[in-house]
């Protein structure tokens, strides 16, 4: 027997006090004297160190790289760009797993490989056989010359970020990567990690320094790890592990890849990636998969089993190799199980909060019959008793950072049980009742801060509850009739003028030509525009299946990109799916280092002249500063000319105007928005442009009114029509001392609050902000428990991640609006006010709810609006209509 390896950290790991165990022919350690349940534990709630040095590390270069790794991998080389990773496969010919790995590109023209340890030489062998059907490949193991750390678990960011002395963390998702130095010691940093963990790094250094990276981990909190946890976490994850769920099985048969469910992500089928091992026999099992998810199981030899995990609800522990059974029938084994520890929340939602003794729960994964359903109870023979044990579709879920969310079966169907009531009087009492207390709350007692909501005034709100509420207006242009407008229904004259009037209100706010305002959200009116571009580009062939939208650029959701501007949201049906990265075709705005709220205006030459959208999408719902619409416009002209440039205004369509930006002006082809978040309401949406009608452009003009109706609206809410038209008014008459009044608060607010010693993100040379908007940093997972602590005590604002966090409920930021209270009248000297008890209650935790109810009242009449005394003769007898 050959002398076992070592790592470079195996006198770390004693002096420990580890327990060294044999591990794929590595000496490890399996615990260290805490114990696997507090190792695993310490990984859940804080951060846990792993040496994962004897995992091998396999390097690849020169110009056939990729089509080598495409001939041997599963997963689609050529989709990686520097600084990106993937999860993949080796696979045989059969379709079955020789290993599974992770693929790296730290740098341009190399990729390093990352195999099992217990493989490594399999792997290698393997590979040697098919690099001489390449000319140009050099693969190199640099096992014996590189350690690799992991660390992962909720505090690993900040412990990386204390660390860190030079460059930049990876961008906040998993599978990115950045090179940085930690103390003068180059490190290749990765967002990737085997446990779950919604956080976690892995950190590739040279050899000699490894020891030095171990104990700076450790100086910061982070808690060493064994083998032993690490596999109990991957469980709770459901993660395959190869000679288990992947391999060869307890029947001696060979494991199909997609019997794990994580090989939907890991197997490419791209034209680019062309033939590679096993391909045919893959797609099989891929077809097979599809037909199991659609419960087709007449057709899945190809996949008879699949990878599902169990959950035990009687009293056992499921060991691997097991069997199972569903009644009588024997339907699989076991192929990893144990007793794992887990956090239970106390509370609910964003909120809840875990305690500090952790329960235990048996746990497992099986190879079981493929035609064996989510919630159906089976059993496991456990030496000579049966254990019942149901099918779960997970045990955890790592979607809400910084924290693991375990889920024990028993949680998975609970439904919330409403007692019936029918006393409906009474109903109708308490919601009347409800709504009163509400409504004085937020309008008389609280001070709103929210950036996406604007109060509208009171003749607004009585015009919108009017006839035509709940009427029918739908008309369309026809060209028959000159072009005139034809109404569906009849009694719509009076609507029919408050829409000619709005859209001449539009124009008069705008300065162009076309408006259309039947759209009843600005979600809505992107949707419309999304579809008619769409139209617009299959203009010539109406006889084949519309292609979609080649190529978008816009700001991305954690740059603070809105959400319907992205695949996850209303773009989805819309854009088309790059044959390189098999995404949507989305690439996203360059940011600067520096204040990563401002567009990067030079890295976007390189970024049009390259990918040619066809449409870029300006805008954000955390917006600071302008967008460089007119630089943008002139690159669109040079390079890319058969692009549209959009402005989504929804947060700013309230400010359009000199005070801060017309795009129209400054070379936006079209702009869309939202009328209730800086502009006056009622809640709608609008879309606006200044084609000519001799304009090539203006058929696209024509396709927003078709996909507007009948493409997106029927009914298009009429009563708020007629509210908005009263805004509209309201908004013109009043707009450039409401614009400047705006501005200047936010501006003065940022600087009170900066003043204070909060932290305010943005430029200080333009007094941190030029809309609205002012974004409070308050700390990495804190927005929404403070948030919380501000709307006790009245004061109403939005929780928000930044730039460079995971996601909403790792927020660490509050985004504020002055729109709303600076239409109720706040001034400079009341924003500044406001900001002091902010602070006091944001650093000493102060309770200041008396204090803000009296301040709000004195900033009860809204202002920029017209008044009762405009209408004194006319609003007795409106409300003597409503009887």
């Amino acid at each position: 027997m050959s002398e076992l390896l070592k790592t470079v950290l195996f006198e770390k790991h004693q002096s420990l006090d580890a327990k060294i165990v044999e591990f794929g022919g590595w000496e490890m350690p399996i615990q260290y004297p805490v114990g696997i349940i507090n190792e695993h534990m310490a990984t859940r709630q804080k951060a846990g160190i792993f040496d994962v040095s004897h995992m091998g590390r396999l390097f690849f270069r020169g110009e056939d790289t990729v089509p080598f790794l495409q001939h041997v991998l599963t997963n689609n080389s050529i989709a990686l760009d520097v600084g990106e990773s993937q999860y993949t496969l080796i696979q045989n010919e059969n379709g079955g797993a020789i290993d599974d790995a992770y693929l790296y590109r730290f740098k341009q023209d190399e990729y390093l490989l990352v195999v099992n340890a217990s493989n490594r030489t399999k792997d290698v062998a393997h590979f040697n056989k098919y690099l001489k059907l390449f000319k140009n490949v050099e693969m190199v193991d640099r096992t014996f010359e590189m350690a690799m750390i992991s660390l992962q678990g909720p505090l690993s960011k900040s412990i990386i970020e204390k660390i860190v002395s030079k460059g930049t963390l990876p961008e906040p998702a998993r599978n990115f990567l950045s090179i940085v130095g930690i103390k003068g010691v180059e490190t290749c940093l990765a967002r990737t990690g085997y446990t779950g963990e919604p956080l976690g790094f892995e950190l590739f250094i040279e050899n000699e320094h490894a020891l030095y990276i171990w104990d700076l981990l450790m100086e910061e909190g982070g808690i060493p790890v064994g083998l032993g946890a690490r596999d109990t976490l991957r469980l709770e994850a459901a993660l395959p592990l190869y000679g288990h769920e992947l391999g060869i099985d307890h029947d001696n048969s060979e494991i199909p890849l997609f019997a794990s469910k994580l090989s939907k992500f890991a197997v490419s089928f791209s034209p680019l990636k062309g033939d590679f091992i096993g391909k045919d026999v893959l797609y099989q099992q891929h077809l097979a998969y599809k037909n199991i998810l659609d419960h087709k199981f007449e057709d899945i030899s190809g996949l008879p089993r699949m990878v599902m995990p169990l959950a035990i609800t009687g009293k056992g522990i499921a060991r691997e190799g097991y069997k199972v059974f569903s009644g009588d029938k024997h339907v699989g084994y076991i192929t990893s199980g144990t007793m794992i520890p887990y956090q239970e929340p106390e509370g609910s939602g964003l909120n809840s909060e875990f305690h500090k003794d952790p329960k235990k729960r048996a746990v497992a994964l099986a190879l079981i019959d493929s035609n064996i359903l989510e919630g159906e109870t089976l059993t496991i023979q456990i030496r000579k008793k049966q254990c019942d044990c149901m099918v779960v579709p997970y045990h955890m879920s790592s979607e809400a950072p910084p924290f693991v969310r375990s889920i024990p079966y028993d949680q998975l169907k609970l439904s919330k049980q409403i007692k019936a009531d029918d006393n409906y009087p009474q109903l109708a009492r308490k919601l009347v009742t409800k709504a009163l207390d509400n409504h004085t709350w937020r309008q008389k007692k609280c001070i709103n801060l929210i950036p996406s909501e604007m109060s509208q005034s009171y003749l607004s709100r009585l015009l919108s509850v009017s006839d035509p509420v709940n009427r029918y207006a739908e008309h369309k242009e026809i060209k028959a009739f000159s072009c005139e407008d034809v109404f569906y229904y009849q009694g719509a004259g009076f609507i029919q003028e408050i829409e000619e009037l709005l859209n001449r209100e539009f124009q008069t706010f705008f300065g162009c030509n076309n408006i259309e305002s039947r759209v009843i959200s600005g979600q809505m009116a992107n949707t419309a525009l999304y579809s008619a571009l769409i139209d617009y580009l299959n203009r010539g062939d109406r006889k084949n299946e519309q292609r979609r939208i080649r190529k978008i650029m816009n700001n991305h959701i954690i740059k603070g990109g809105h959400l319907s501007a992205q695949p996850m949201g209303a773009l989805r049906d819309f854009v088309a799916r790059d044959p390189k990265t098999e995404k949507p075709a989305v690439i996203n705005f360059p940011v600067e280092r520096d204040n990563p709220y401002k567009l990067d205006f030079k890295a976007c030459e390189t970024i049009i002249k390259e990918h040619q959208p066809e449409l870029i999408i300006l805008g954000k719902s955390m917006i600071i500063q302008k967008e460089p619409v007119s630089e943008i416009r002139r690159l669109v002209d040079e390079f890319a000319p058969n692009c549209f440039v959009m402005y989504d205004m929804a947060h700013v369509l309230g400010l359009y105007g000199q005070h801060f930006q017309e795009p129209l002006k400054e070379g936006a082809h079209i702009i869309t928005g939202s009328t209730h978040k800086t502009y006056f309401g009622t809640q709608r949406g609008v879309i606006a442009s200044d084609f000519k009608e001799d304009d090539l452009e203006y058929d696209l003009w024509e396709a927003v009114q078709r996909r507007t109706f009948p493409g997106s609206v029927s009914n298009h809410h009429l009563g708020t029509m007629t509210g908005l038209l009263f805004s509209a008014y309201e908004m013109n008459h009043f707009k450039d001392d409401y614009q400047k009044a705006v501005i200047s608060n936010a501006k003065s607010f940022a600087k009170a609050l900066k003043d204070q010693g909060l932290d305010i993100a943005g430029d200080p040379d333009i007094s941190f902000t030029e809309t609205h908007q002012v974004i409070l940093n308050v700390g990495y997972g804190k927005g929404a428990k403070i948030a919380t602590e501000l709307e006790n005590n009245n004061i109403i604002v939005n929780y928000q991640a930044t730039p460079d966090e995971e996601g909403f409920t790792a927020s660490g930021a509050l985004r504020m609006g002055v729109s709303e209270m600076t239409r109720f009248g706040m001034k400079e000297k009341d924003f500044q006010i406001l900001a002091v008890l902010m602070a006091d209650l944001i650093q000493n935790r102060s309770t200041i709810k008396d204090e803000i109810i009296k301040f709000r009242n004195q900033f009860i009449d809204m202002q920029y609006c017209f008044t009762e005394a405009d209408v004194q003769d006319i609003v007795p007898s409106l409300f003597d209509a409503f009887k």
